[in-house]
């Protein structure tokens, strides 16, 4: 949780702006300042903006820029720091990333206009935006494969306790969600939604129940006054922002849903400064519509993203074929939230059969949509006033694109998916497409300042303003010529700025010749810089005054043109979206189909009921990183949980084998194959049926949180609670090594309880992998409990792993043998070998004491006295032990003839 705040500057109090001291834009400045004290103000100076005082001290630390001094306040010397205009988005971006937010006050008039009012007249300026993580717009500040919500949680205190509701936004995208939660569903929830910036009321900020939740969400999280958060002022919000007359038609919304899409409208508002984005109407989220997955389980299956916070070597990385933005967003949001509706997974596995049959449709498909940009984006932008000339162009280019591929989806017998994506990319108006079309140039300029974006003969007089303005243009390079002739500085150029218009600009070098007679006469002094010297002249006031007429005009006609296009894209908007949607959705299928049969994936078997059988399974991630290694072929393996005859309840599989022998790797890949099949995939597997799945638990791996003051165990509890409290018998929970990071019998002690709640209490479907043999033993009092064990084989003192499951039980974890395989010294390996036989050879009788003189320190060896061979048995013992069939002996058989050879060997 980073809840962000910042100091005030310290000069702004109402009693110093009143001091006649204060210069005229000193006093504008900390009146803006004053009027947004929690963000760092981005002051508008020319070609730059700028930060003064605390400001400029915390920015110029953040980004690593000068920090210099401009002028006095009050006496003292006043910080100051800036950044060019033209780069400003790189540095928003990195503050943005240090947890800060940003004001940017913009120039509102031309400074001609302010010099008019006198010469001590300031430019009006005022705050056009508040830029914050949840708000971003701007290409360059954001992801192209991620969306950027800005989440708000509302809460209505009722008499049965607090209701709570999520509501979610990209206003870069203009998608707009809502579900209900429960404080216990809020982790898990935050952590699928992963938003830049989640907005509470001050109240739930400051309340303990939430605290924990709002301390893990890892997203930067803003306080807001309550007022924004009561549900009756949210819904005039509302029906204000959506101009609606009634809610109705969003759907059955609680007083929490409304309080929270209310708050989440209103801080769009108060950002965007009155800039409408393209927000469509909040859509609902039936409860339990998608598969709860916590933060941990999460982390631990890196769906997208490894545990060290990378994309590559994510499940993500390894199923992404997108060749779009809105493709890759919306593949990352199908894998964060697999769904439990069967109806619309079975909708969704149709279109990617079809596609994954239909070859050549689908590379055609890939091929247009490599042509699609992101449309979205570019229309969010254009709505709020930020988007530029490129951007009409990637409208244009998106609706070409949306229309080619309706073209090719024009066949029968489409699924149900890919006909309704046909149907909404032709519903595109051809007015807007051929406006688009023959409005723009083919590769515009990013910004509306440059010109020449609209394209030659669409508007006549435009050509025409244009002409008188390059001709002008010749005459100016012409003029140069002539001065540099005149003058006999050959390095002398003609250049123009807003601030100085034209200008004669030369080095250093020729200043005391161009300020003597007879150039003197001609060319007067207007600027000195470190390097270069500036002069005018009046032929250069008169040909500036004809240029601007012609210039100005092409660039009002331009704006005019722009505006109109963009009020065309606003009235087409709702179909544009629709569009925009389609785009990813068809992406998406594309993308996965082609995963499908580049990967042999099959099309799982998703059923209602709790089956789960899978043949041949794999782990999509492990399989291709071992094929960039050139490490050998994955093993695939088999895994059975469904329940067995006679059973109403899933299995258990208690799953054992030696380091390294792929527990871990066969545990996650049961997993990702249950989700991928419910996000609408195909699987890596021969074969693969699966019973919905609502809830998907992982305790895998270790790792301590100190900052909380957690130990690993700790963790490892932690993390155990919330499944054996939490796991249902649709639940799909994976457990490896639990109880390992304590001493043996209570590590062991915990693990076996903790198979016996899982049987008794959740009773779902169940992967436990251990070292702990004893375990094994379960399986003969639970009769849902099953064991299995990674085959290895023993060659010549190493170990052969051969990554292959089977029923069974492991003896043994070759631990010695695995770390020699990790390069542990030779002595080490020897010392700890021997070691392990003797703990092995020593009854439990001996004791501590025993133990401990019988291993002393390693390297401090102690004398021993020799010990006589032991004495021949009896007959009887001999007799009995050459009877015996370890391999057919089950381990309480085993227990029992132990306790027989042990009766006579102590009669002998």
């Amino acid at each position: 949780m980073n809840a962000m705040t910042l100091e005030e500057p310290r000069a702004d109090d109402a009693d110093v702006l009143d001091d006649p001291r204060v210069t005229p834009m000193m006093r504008q400045y900390l009146e803006i300042k004053a009027a947004n004290p929690d963000c760092l103000l981005f002051y508008r100076m020319g070609d730059f903006y700028e930060l003064f005082f605390e400001d400029a001290e915390a920015a110029s630390r953040a980004l690593g820029i000068t920090l210099t001094v401009r002028g006095k306040h009050l006496g003292r010397d006043i910080p100051m720091c800036g950044v060019p205009l033209h780069t400003a988005d790189d540095y928003l971006q990195r503050l943005i990333a240090g947890g800060f937010r940003v004001a940017v006050c913009e120039q509102l008039e031309d400074p001609s206009e302010a010099r008019k009012r006198g010469s001590k007249s300031v430019v009006q300026r005022d705050v056009v935006r508040l830029v914050t993580p949840g708000t971003l717009t701007e290409e360059r500040l954001l992801d192209s494969s991620r969306n950027n919500f800005l989440a708000a949680l509302g809460r209505v205190k009722g008499a049965g306790g607090d209701e709570l509701a999520l509501a979610w936004a990209d206003i870069s995208t203009g998608e707009f969600r809502l579900m209900a939660v429960t404080a216990g569903e809020l982790p898990a929830a935050l952590a699928r939604v992963a938003p830049g910036e989640l907005l509470v009321s001050d109240a739930l900020y400051d309340s303990p129940e939430y605290r924990q939740a709002l301390r893990e969400a890892k997203t930067s999280v803003t306080p807001l006054p309550s007022a924004m958060f009561d549900s009756t002022a949210a819904e005039r919000r509302l029906l204000s922002f959506f101009a609606v007359a009634s809610l109705d038609g969003f759907g059955d919304l609680s007083r929490a849903d409304v309080a929270a899409a209310g708050a989440l409208v209103a801080y769009v508002d108060r950002t965007q400064k009155g800039g409408r984005p393209p927000l469509r109407p909040p859509r609902p989220e039936p409860s339990g519509a998608v598969v709860s997955i916590d933060p941990a389980t999460r982390a631990n299956l890196e769906l997208t993203q490894t545990l060290s916070g990378e994309r590559k070597g994510s499940l993500l990385w390894a199923l992404d074929r997108t060749v779009t933005s809105a493709g890759a967003r919306e593949l990352a949001k199908r894998l964060s939230a697999p769904l439990t509706d069967l109806k619309e997974i079975t909708r969704r596995l149709d279109a990617v059969g079809h596609l994954v049959e239909a070859r050549e449709m689908r590379a055609s498909l890939r091929e247009a949509l490599k042509a699609a940009p992101d449309l979205a984006r570019s229309r969010a932008r254009l709505a709020l006033m930020r988007g530029g000339p490129r951007d009409l162009a990637c409208v244009r280019d998106g609706v070409v694109a949306a229309g080619e591929l309706a073209t090719i989806l024009a066949v029968g017998g489409l699924p149900a998916a890919l006909e309704e994506i046909s149907a909404r990319l032709g519903a595109l108006s051809d007015e807007l497409r051929g406006a688009l079309a023959t409005a723009l140039v083919e590769r515009p300029p990013l910004n509306r300042r440059d010109g020449n974006f609209i394209a030659d003969g669409y508007r006549p007089e435009l050509d025409e303003a244009r002409a008188l303005r390059d001709e002008s243009r010749q005459v100016v390079a012409g003029l140069q010529a002539t001065y540099q002739d005149r003058t006999g500085v050959r390095s002398l150029k003609v250049k123009h700025n807003n601030v100085l218009g034209y200008f004669v600009e030369v080095t250093a070098q020729h200043e005391a010749k161009m300020r003597a007679e007879p150039l003197s006469g001609e060319f007067f002094h207007r600027q000195s810089l470190a390097n270069q010297i500036r002069f005018s002249t009046n032929e250069l006031a008169d040909l500036e005054g004809r240029i601007a007429s012609a210039a100005d005009r092409a660039m009002a006609l331009e704006n005019e043109i722009f505006d109109t296009l963009c009020h065309a894209i606003a009235e087409e908007g709702e179909r544009l979206d629709a569009a925009g949607e389609a785009l990813g959705e068809l992406d998406v299928l594309c993308s996965l189909a082609e995963i499908a049969a580049e990967r042999d994936f099959v099309r799982p078997e998703v059923q209602d009921g709790i089956a789960f059988d899978i043949e041949g399974g794999r782990h999509p991630v492990v399989e291709q990183a071992l094929e960039a290694e050139r490490s050998g072929p994955f093993v695939a393996n088999d895994c059975v949980l469904g329940p067995a005859d006679g059973q109403d309840a899933g299995r258990l599989l208690v799953i054992t084998g030696p380091n390294m022998g792929g527990k871990s790797t066969f545990l996650r890949q049961n997993a990702l194959i249950a989700l991928l099949a419910q996000a609408g995939s195909f699987v890596p597997a021969r074969r693969a049926r699966i019973g919905i799945v609502d809830r998907l638990f992982s305790r895998v791996g270790a790792a301590d949180d100190l900052a909380r003051g957690r130990s690993t165990f700790m963790v490892e509890m932690v993390e155990t609670a919330a499944i054996l409290n939490q796991a249902g018998p649709r639940s799909l929970v994976i457990l490896d090594e639990i109880g390992r990071g304590t001493a043996t019998f209570d590590g062991l002690s915990i693990a076996w309880a903790a198979i016996e709640h899982l049987h008794e209490v959740n009773r779902c479907r169940s992967l436990f992998a251990t070292h702990f043999h004893e375990l094994t033993a379960l399986a003969e009092t639970l009769p849902r409990v099953f064991n299995a064990t990674l085959r290895v084989k023993e060659w010549q003192g190493d170990v052969v792993f051969l990554h292959e499951v089977v029923s069974g039980t492991a003896d043994r974890s070759y631990g010695v043998q695995v770390a020699r395989l990790a390069g542990l010294p030779e002595a080490v390996l020897s010392r700890a070998k021997e070691v392990l036989e003797r703990l092995e050879d020593t009854e439990r009788k001996s004791g501590a004491a025993g133990l401990v003189s019988d291993l002393p320190l390693f390297a401090v060896h102690l004398a021993r006295e020799a010990k006589p061979a032991p004495a021949a048995k009896d007959d009887a013992l001999r007799l009995r032990m050459r009877d015996l069939a370890p391999d057919d002996m089950t381990p309480r058989d085993a227990l029992a003839a132990l306790y027989e050879l042990k009766r006579l060997a102590e009669e002998t």
